[in-house]
């Protein structure tokens, strides 16, 4: 019994060394979803109505989501509307406030990613921010706007910062509208150099009421900074801009008329939204992210190369 019982034990021992001196296989990391669908959600913001907006905002991302989308944009300061003064009476914090929940709750129901840009109120300051929401309804990314408009300045403090995200359906840029203006399109190379597969921009698009659209269609000020930076880093951009009449601000009267605009990773233009103050409408695109073909100092290699053989 002793001899086999030993028997049993050198055998047991024998096949845990063989088990131990296999190789352990690679652990792999998951490659991220290179093709889904994303709604742009082309939404009317009415000026001060937080409770309306939010309404409309959380039915068009619910609408989203059934339409098989993985990630809704909407607009820039969604919830009051841009520059509306009633930002010093209900702008609420960053993630806890009432806005930031209700886009959070909307975003966790319905299993969908959500970038939005409302207003932060932080300690005495407001700022023009935007977020960027998983699926779990955890807020991954936060951006305050940089290259704010003169007219605003009394009214949100100036970002700080700008940061992408790494996330299962590649790594999302964030800024919002005249961010993409800045000087040398400065904010937009940055968020290619940090390795941003798409940039997720929320846009206040807005026109005088007397602007004619068939002499001057709109949409150049925006093609002129989202060509570049699609067709140099292969990079994704997608802007929506809310519609609607503004009723108060520094443009007050004036018409925000969507006509927002989708850039892929080859710089071209793939979608332009209908124009108008009443073109409130959500529009599907599909994704087709890009490996990005370089990082660092050796995107100037990428170029010459590039340039060489065209």
């Amino acid at each position: 019994m002793r001899d086999v019982i030993a028997t049993i034990l050198l055998l047991f021992c024998s096949a845990i060394f063989v088990s131990c001196k296999q190789p352990i296989p690679e652990m792999k990391s998951v490659s991220p979803e290179r093709n889904y669908k994303l709604a742009l959600i082309q939404m009317e913001v009415e000026g001060g109505k937080l409770d309306e907006n939010l309404t409309r905002a959380v039915g068009r991302i619910r609408k989203a989501a059934l339409g098989g989308a993985r990630i809704a944009l909407l607009p820039e300061v969604m919830d009051l509307g841009w520059t509306h003064p009633s930002a010093r009476q209900f702008a609420f914090e960053i993630p806890e406030g009432k806005t930031c929940q209700a886009l959070c709750k909307a975003a966790r129901e319905n299993s969908i990613y959500v970038c939005a840009g409302i207003v932060e109120k932080h300690g005495d300051k407001l700022y023009n921010a935007a977020i960027i929401i998983n699926p779990s309804g955890t807020v991954i990314l936060k951006h305050r706007k940089i290259n704010e408009l003169e007219i605003a300045h009394d009214l949100y403090a100036t970002g700080e910062g700008l940061g992408v995200v790494h996330t299962p359906i590649g790594t999302l840029g964030l800024y919002i509208c005249a961010d993409a203006t800045a000087q040398g399109n400065t904010l937009s190379n940055s968020l290619a150099y940090m390795g941003a597969d798409i940039i997720l921009s929320p846009s206040a698009w807005a026109v005088p009421p007397d602007f004619d659209q068939i002499a001057t269609p709109y949409g150049d000020t925006w093609r002129k900074v989202y060509q570049p930076v699609s067709s140099c880093f292969g990079v994704w951009v997608a802007s929506v801009s809310n519609v609607g009449k503004i009723e108060a601000g520094p443009w007050k009267d004036w018409h925000c008329i969507g006509a927002s605009l989708v850039y892929n990773a080859e710089g071209e233009e793939i979608l332009q939204a209908p124009y108008g103050v009443n073109a409130d409408t959500i529009l599907y695109v599909d994704i087709a992210l890009k490996e990005r073909p370089a990082r660092g100092t050796t995107w100037h290699k990428y170029w010459e190369e590039r340039d060489t053989v065209h």
